[in-house]
């Protein structure tokens, strides 16, 4: 194949969970900036329409829906309003810095947070596979992107219920994998470390983000665009033949 049809997603469509703001908005962008049309969804139903309108302005097809992933009705709404093909999914929906989480000890968390938090981040990631995969399978064609954390792989103290649902994402992504592979679709998921993604860069934010960089083996902070290559890749042509696996993104700080 050559290399400029290795990497290209023209005639595919993405559908990005969580692209309303941040990373997610970054991985729609670039899914669009490689050819594919790209479906923006998030919970912040204005940030859609701003995402929506900036991608637009770069010539990128797009279109957004609000969506809270959690939410079965709302996801099988969102199947139909997109007509149920998509050929991409990335679940980069989560309960992390958009949506605040408790940075408590696991003796101090409530249950209503426990239950928000695995709703979101694991039964949201279910609900989407199980709603917009089984087309892909009828195709013979697809690709799904799982957003996990490096901190499944090594633990963080302070957040127990977040990295409890990304460990559960690693877990997700290899058994899915298994299940669909005979129907041509691929699963595998990215394990970004801190990445300095916040509008806001706070001085809890930057503490937290600069102490990651001493466990790296690139030390350096980690920007979105870090993260880019990657999700292309996973989405391309050029990543036909890998399924059930977990790519690092973290300037080596997680090796395995």
């Amino acid at each position: 194949m050559a290399i400029d049809r290795l990497f290209s997603l023209e005639g595919r469509r993405a559908l990005i969970t969580g692209s309303g703001n941040g990373i997610g908005a970054e991985y729609a962008r670039v899914l669009g900036q490689a050819g594919a049309a790209v479906v923006v969804t998030d919970i912040d139903g204005d940030a859609v329409e701003r995402t929506v309108s900036s991608l637009a302005a770069e010539g990128i097809d797009v279109e957004g829906h609000p969506l809270d992933v959690s939410d079965q009705a709302a996801v099988e709404a969102c199947r139909d309003a997109v007509g149920g093909h998509v050929d991409i999914l990335v679940n980069n929906a989560a309960i992390f810095a958009t949506v605040p989480m408790s940075r408590a000890g696991y003796d101090a968390l409530s249950v209503e947070e426990w239950d928000r938090m695995m709703a979101v981040n694991l039964r949201g990631t279910w609900l989407m596979a199980r709603t917009f995969v089984p087309a892909m399978q009828e195709r013979g064609y697809g690709k799904v992107i799982n957003i996990s954390s490096g901190t499944a792989l090594k633990g963080s103290s302070g957040r127990i219920h977040y990295v409890t649902t990304k460990a559960g994402v690693l877990g997700f992504t290899k058994t899915l994998a298994r299940e669909v592979g005979d129907g041509g679709v691929c699963v595998n998921c990215i394990a970004p470390g801190s990445t300095l993604s916040e509008k806001e860069r706070t001085e809890d934010v930057m503490k937290l983000r600069n102490a990651a960089v001493g466990t790296r083996a690139l030390k350096r902070l980690q920007q979105p665009e870090d993260l880019l290559g990657a999700v292309v890749f996973l989405a391309s042509p050029a990543s036909d033949f890998i399924t059930g696996q977990t790519l690092v993104v973290d300037g080596g700080s997680a090796m395995h």
